[in-house]
């Protein structure tokens, strides 16, 4: 009787094994996650005619890729308004990465005299980014976020009228 009851435990639990093979089997697809994306100034350049160039850091935290068509953003240094930024980058980022995008811009005067400042003085700037940026992820349709980054700038030796 003990080899006939040891049979009869194991048949029973043949049915939630197959059960349990079959959800696992069930959930191997890719979780698709989409989360806000971030902004960052990775340089900012001044140019000879006044104007800045500027390097976007965006950052992906989506498990999958996101093209980010257009940002809208108020640069504020530490004492106020210095420019805004507008273009589309058409840029695609891979998944839970970051690339960068550049553009050009007029800032503003307080803008220019504070960045001036802090290049003669050879001294760091604190900054904010703030506004809105959209982004769609790979098949979906495009969605606005909007984004706020605190951080701050400082000179690059032996690059003249560059910080990062």
């Amino acid at each position: 009787m003990p080899q006939r009851t040891r049979l009869t435990r194991v048949i029973c639990h043949i049915p939630f094994a197959l059960l349990a093979l079959v959800l696992a089997a069930c959930s191997g697809g890719q979780i698709r996650r989409v989360s806000e994306p971030s902004v960052s100034i990775q340089q900012l350049s001044v140019r000879s005619d006044g104007t800045w160039d500027v390097q976007l850091r965006l950052q992906n935290y989506s498990s999958v890729p996101m093209r980010f068509e257009r940002v809208a953003l108020d640069l504020t240094f530490d004492t106020g308004p210095a420019a805004r930024l507008e273009f589309a980058p058409g840029l695609e980022v891979g998944p839970e990465s970051g690339d960068v995008a550049s553009t050009s811009l007029t800032p503003l005067p307080a803008g220019r005299a504070r960045l001036a400042a802090a290049l003669a003085d050879g001294t760091g700037l604190s900054y904010t980014l703030s506004g809105s940026v959209n982004a769609a992820a790979q098949d979906g349709k495009p969605r606005t976020w909007t984004v706020k980054h605190e951080s701050a700038l400082s000179p690059v030796p032996g690059l003249p009228g560059t910080l990062r």
